[in-house]
């Protein structure tokens, strides 16, 4: 069986005169919030098209304008470029908006569609970028003409305006039903100036492969991974990767395929880690693991202390999977279960990796 892939560096293959029609072509872009997804694709893509526009509001708006925007990898902090980006505080002042690249989470999705439709219209095309698929439901109540994108890397911030990533992308645009192909590759064209970024006719394939990987965000906030030691790093492993696998199971059953995206692991993978002996998968799972950094959940909860994060939205959507097909998948719903109870409380302390697992044993 052949496995679609999503490669990296497609920027790279982008012949120069595509690149040169791209810049030409002149697409007016908003892109609305400058997390650390916003604010890294803005970051690549505005020196090379002077057409993109940034909303936000606040001190990250005030940060943007009096020092700009300021990006590095992960790997060479020392490799800081800081970008003049183009910041608006009402959407209104791009009536002729083409494109409205939505960066705000799931939780906040409802509200800003609504308050660009009330300044815009029906007119552009609103790209979806949050992890999981209940953007699918929102974005159409508001917009005729929407598409999505998984986004294949991991960012975090540091300040408001200072944003660190672990690679740069890619980014995978598409539609459950493969329409607006002509508009997305006409924006891959662009957002290719500055970050790999691919039309994909899989789109629902590629979004439940990314849940899958997205399964862990739950688990490291949890038990505060890079914010405190991991007490028996067996019993972490144990944990994710039957997390993970179940996550799998849970896809597949539900009609989809995986979708291979840019350096995340692959199923095979996946079931090499939750079902052969430690002695041998060790070495890949701590490979695996060094790549992680605080996820976006980690982020909401653990670094601005918040009570909102995409828990449902990831965790409880692909239960809601699995109960639809009777799986049993204890893993999933310990932790679950553990989130739901642990995020609510006013101040949250990550636990310890053995009362995680106690309470999955707890599960039978």
């Amino acid at each position: 069986m052949n496995v679609p892939a999503i490669l990296d560096h497609a920027a790279d293959a982008l012949p120069l005169v595509a690149r040169i029609r791209a810049r030409q072509r002149g697409l007016k872009i908003v892109l609305v919030g400058t997390g650390v997804i916003g604010g890294t694709v803005a970051g690549w893509v505005a020196p090379h098209h002077d057409r993109l526009y940034v909303l936000d509001q606040g001190a990250t708006a005030q940060a943007l304008r009096r020092r700009g925007l300021t990006i590095y990898p992960g790997d060479r902090p020392e490799c800081r470029t800081t970008v003049q980006v183009k910041v608006i505080d009402d959407i209104a002042e791009v009536p002729d908006a083409d494109v409205v690249l939505m960066g705000v989470k799931n939780y906040n999705l409802d509200a800003v569609a609504s308050l660009v439709k009330d300044r815009l219209g029906d007119r552009p095309l609103v790209i979806g970028m949050q992890n999981g698929v209940e953007n699918q439901q929102i974005l159409p109540r508001y917009f005729s003409r929407t598409a999505y994108c998984v986004v294949s890397y991991n960012a975090w911030a540091d300040e408001a305006g200072v944003i660190g990533y672990q690679k740069p992308g890619p980014l995978v645009l598409g539609t459950p039903d493969n329409s607006l192909q002509n508009e997305l590759h006409e924006l891959a064209r662009v957002l290719n100036l500055g970050v790999d970024t691919v039309v994909t006719d899989h789109f629902n394939d590629a979004a439940h492969s990314k849940l899958v990987i997205n399964l862990t965000n739950s688990l490291t906030t949890l038990i505060g991974h890079r914010r405190r030691e991991i007490s028996d790093p067996a019993l972490f492993q144990k944990l994710l990767t039957n997390m993970t696998w179940e996550g799998v199971q849970i896809v597949r059953g539900a009609g989809y395929g995986e979708c291979r995206l840019g350096g995340m692991p692959s199923w095979k993978t996946i079931w090499v880690g939750s079902h052969l002996p430690r002695a041998i998968t060790k070495p890949i799972f701590e490979r695996n693991v060094a790549k992680m950094v605080l996820s976006s959940m980690a982020q909401d909860i653990l670094q601005r202390g918040g009570h909102e994060s995409e828990l449902e939205t990831i965790n409880g959507y692909l239960l809601s999977l699995a109960d639809r097909q009777g799986l049993a998948v204890p893993y999933n719903r310990a932790i679950y279960d553990l989130c739901r109870s642990e995020f609510a409380k006013p101040h949250f302390t990550p636990l310890d990796v053995t009362d995680v697992h106690a309470a999955v044993l707890a599960r039978g």
